[in-house]
């Protein structure tokens, strides 16, 4: 889904400093079962190291998982007694990427490219997973509208009297507005950075302009003085002509498909949208047109280092199942309820979900799907989204809560946690709740995979649910007898938990801060290490 924080890195050098707000109460964190320091490690450094999400706040200084120690001191010695099928929900992973390649799923009961159905369930040439959003003749979705335009749509049709409808309407007005506002900042910016640059291209001829050398620039008139001030404060916050084209293309984009009432691509699939039960539909495709974020989420689970620039993944004995059900855009409901019953039947024992909306009309065939996938023993984690919001008063779905009551006891909501430790421990973008999140995990600045071969660092709590994906296929695959309930609590209760210390409030205001044991469930961080001994511990009390 397209967000404004490209907008965000623009603007970051000409926002001022807000006053804090007040902190939420919550109700006091549930009991733990280990004691952790009162403060995470924070390190002297000014970069993420690479891999940093495998490294050990003891042993390295850093707060990742511990999961490269958790393999050199306890699994020493020791082979992974089964391999894990992980399913990638997602827009797409490159089967191309060496370093992915031998970490593939393959589905034993179907022959590659010969146009048959082998195992009978309707979907031809599944041999890598499945892409709910293709058609038969090959084409895919690439752009979708977001939910509350398909929503804003419904109530145009059926009347402003409908439920909830003056609240659609209202939230979809301001949506569009914020994006024409966004649009008229950035060409602001553009034209404000094209002129400073043109007035020191001027003074300062030869080599290109650059932070070191516009700030050793000396002025001689007012008029370059106001160019060097403005280049400074623009380049200081991050903005390039790079950053700005970016944040165009994206708030256009937004305009033509997020928030475009009368953009349908779901012909090309040619379902019936409305059929929540319809199952055979789709391709074979599980690349898609623009599988970046899936590859990079697949890569944090099981990538196999290529040299020494290359991005090491948490699970050695892995293999990746790729199930295309998210555009860019909003996923339907109605695919995602199918992408997780294909990987249940197709011997997934994880589902891994990164991605998320703010409305979701069709929830009961998700929470039906999700019901199915406890029944049979899969783990389903899922990133708690990227707004800064209190998921209490803000849902992300799809969610653990089912619609007739009860909640999943197979489903692990995730938050981002960030390398920098201390008070930045919760990242600022990372959605958060008491009763929502059960704990957080690294998701700043996480180096992982990208299709065509390569290696890029992206951030988010799409990058934090694949790091507890890897920790609990590292747990299944050493330790066969664990269920998807029994690894659920090992990595609740081992979390590396910092309750009473105090972080600043994702997506609030400056020096707006609150309990750490606030934001989630165990007011803790995923802990590979800790996991694996209390793991180790059930297998020897196990007769």
């Amino acid at each position: 889904m397209r967000g404004s924080w490209l907008l965000a890195l623009a603007l970051a050098a000409c926002a001022a400093p807000s006053s804090p707000s007040s902190p939420s109460t919550a109700p006091a964190p549930a009991t733990v079962a280990r004691s952790s320091p009162t403060a995470p490690p924070v390190p002297a450094l000014d970069s993420a190291p690479v891999d940093w999400q495998l490294l050990d706040a003891a042993t390295d200084g850093i707060q990742g998982t511990g999961t490269r120690r958790a393999v050199r001191e306890l699994l020493a010695g020791r082979k992974p007694a089964r391999t894990v099928v992980v399913a990638v929900l997602d827009g797409g992973v490159d089967t191309a990427h060496a370093a992915l390649r031998d970490r593939l799923w393959s589905n034993p009961r179907e022959v590659a490219g010969n146009g048959r159905d082998e195992d009978g369930n309707g979907l031809v040439d599944d041999t890598r997973g499945w892409n709910f959003l293709g058609g038969p003749d090959g084409r895919n979705v690439e752009h979708e509208t977001l939910e509350l335009t398909r929503e804003y749509a419904r109530c145009e049709r059926s009347g402003p009297s409908a439920p909830d409808c003056a609240t659609i309407t209202a939230e979809f007005s301001a949506k569009r507005e914020e994006a024409r506002m966004e649009a008229s900042q950035i060409e602001r910016i553009a034209a404000v950075w094209v002129g400073s640059t043109r007035v020191l291209q001027r003074a300062m001829p030869g080599d290109s302009l650059t932070i070191e050398r516009v700030t050793a620039f000396v002025p001689t008139s007012d008029t370059l003085t106001a160019a060097r001030d403005m280049y400074l404060r623009l380049a200081g916050g991050g903005v390039t002509p790079q950053v700005l084209d970016k944040a165009s293309k994206d708030v256009q984009d937004r305009m033509a498909y997020d928030l475009n009432p009368a953009y349908n691509p779901r012909p090309i699939v040619g379902d019936d949208p409305a059929n929540v039960s319809q199952r055979t539909y789709g391709n074979r495709d599980v690349t898609g047109p623009d599988a970046g974020h899936g590859t990079h989420v697949a890569g944090i689970i099981g990538a196999v280092r290529q040299g020494t620039a290359g991005a090491e993944g948490l699970a050695t004995d892995v293999r990746l199942m790729s199930v295309r059900v998210v555009p860019d855009g909003d996923e339907r409901d109605k695919d995602v309820a199918n992408g997780i019953r294909y990987a249940v039947d197709n011997g997934a024992q994880i589902i891994n979900m990164s991605f998320g909306k703010g409305f979701s009309p069709d929830k009961r065939a998700v929470d039906e799907a999700v019901k199915y996938a406890e029944s049979k023993g899969v783990l389903l984690v899922h990133a708690a989204g990227n707004d800064g919001e209190d998921l209490a008063t803000a849902p992300n779905f799809p969610h653990a809560t089912y619609l007739d009551g009860g909640r999943a006891k197979n489903w692990i909501e995730v938050g981002a946690s960030s390398w920098q430790g201390g008070d930045q421990l919760a990242a600022s973008f990372s959605n958060y709740g008491r009763a929502q999140v059960d704990l957080f995990a690294p998701g700043v600045d996480i180096l992982s995979t990208v299709p065509g071969g390569g290696y890029e660092r992206n951030s988010g709590t799409s990058m934090a649910a694949p790091v507890v994906s890897g920790v609990a296929a590292l747990l299944m695959s050493y330790f066969p007898q664990l269920t998807a309930t029994d690894v659920k609590r090992i990595l609740i209760e081992s979390a590396a938990r910092y309750p009473d210390m105090m972080v600043a409030r994702p997506g609030g205001k400056e020096g707006d801060t609150v309990r750490f044991g606030d934001l989630s469930v165990t007011g803790g961080v995923v802990d590979a290490y800790a996991a694996v001994r209390a793991a180790m511990a059930i297998g020897r009390n196990t007769p």
